[in-house]
């Protein structure tokens, strides 16, 4: 029986991810954490470079969120250490594949090493345009919902902006992702079935895959599976099968 393939003509626009599992694939296997977080890099490289052969133009990863700032000490720091060997050990791969490198999060909170990291490779990779790949780092959807508010408050008392002008290109011209598409599809990986403050606005309409995989173990195949089962959803946007069809 012949495998359903993917239809490149029906890719979404956005894919997100959320990366989990890395904690519990090392338990399994009777190591500490970091060791699921260096071996959940692998996923990373497989599903960028899978998503840029697609032709997938926008990917997110929530790489670290807002509240990840609360794990131990030890694990954040070790995060942060891969973080940074991780672009310099990628950006050969990034440029070879013609792809966009930007951060979406809080990231001055991040230590100095990251950020000159970060800086380093988006300015390197700013002129690609294959594929864009967003890292969310120290990010959470709630704290730039109020970021976005407090920056709108600020133009109407300024009197830049009128109350009864703001729409949701205001929302969104405000937002992190304020140059990126809505997401069209969510993958989660794991078995967990939440959105963990991530991408709140910005997936009202997206569609959303849950896998049992661990993320260290996710390759191409189970890529192509939630795209297919993604590309067999009938996506109505509030309206009716009628009206779409």
């Amino acid at each position: 029986m012949n495998q359903p393939t993917i239809n490149t003509d029906n890719l979404p626009k956005h894919l997100a991810i959320i990366m989990d599992g890395n904690g519990r694939w090392a338990k399994q296997k009777g190591m500490l954490r970091v060791f699921g977080h260096e071996n959940g890099t692998k996923a990373v490289r497989e599903t960028v470079e899978s998503c840029a052969r697609l032709g997938i133009a926008n990917l997110t990863l929530y790489a670290f969120s807002t509240e990840n700032w609360n794990r131990p000490k030890m694990e954040v720091d070790t995060l942060m250490k891969l973080l940074v060997s991780s672009l310099k050990k990628e950006l050969p791969t990034l440029q070879e594949n013609n792809i966009k490198l930007i951060t979406i999060g809080n990231t001055s909170q991040l230590p100095d090493s990251a950020r000159k990291q970060l800086a380093e490779v988006t300015e390197l990779t700013k002129t690609n345009n294959r594929m864009t790949l967003t890292l969310a780092l120290s990010y959470g959807s709630r704290e730039e919902i109020i970021s976005a508010v407090k920056a709108i408050s600020e133009k109407v008392k300024n009197n830049t902006l009128a109350a009864e002008d703001i729409n949701e290109s205001t929302i969104n011209n405000h937002l992190y992702t304020h140059s990126l598409p809505d997401v069209d599809l969510v993958i989660r990986t794991s078995g967990e079935q939440r959105i963990s403050n991530f991408l709140l606005w910005q997936i009202a309409y997206a569609e959303f895959y849950f896998t049992d995989v661990l993320w260290p173990d996710f390759r191409e195949k189970d890529l192509h599976e939630a795209i297919i089962s993604y590309q067999k959803r009938e996506r109505r946007f509030g309206k009716t099968s009628e009206q779409i069809q």
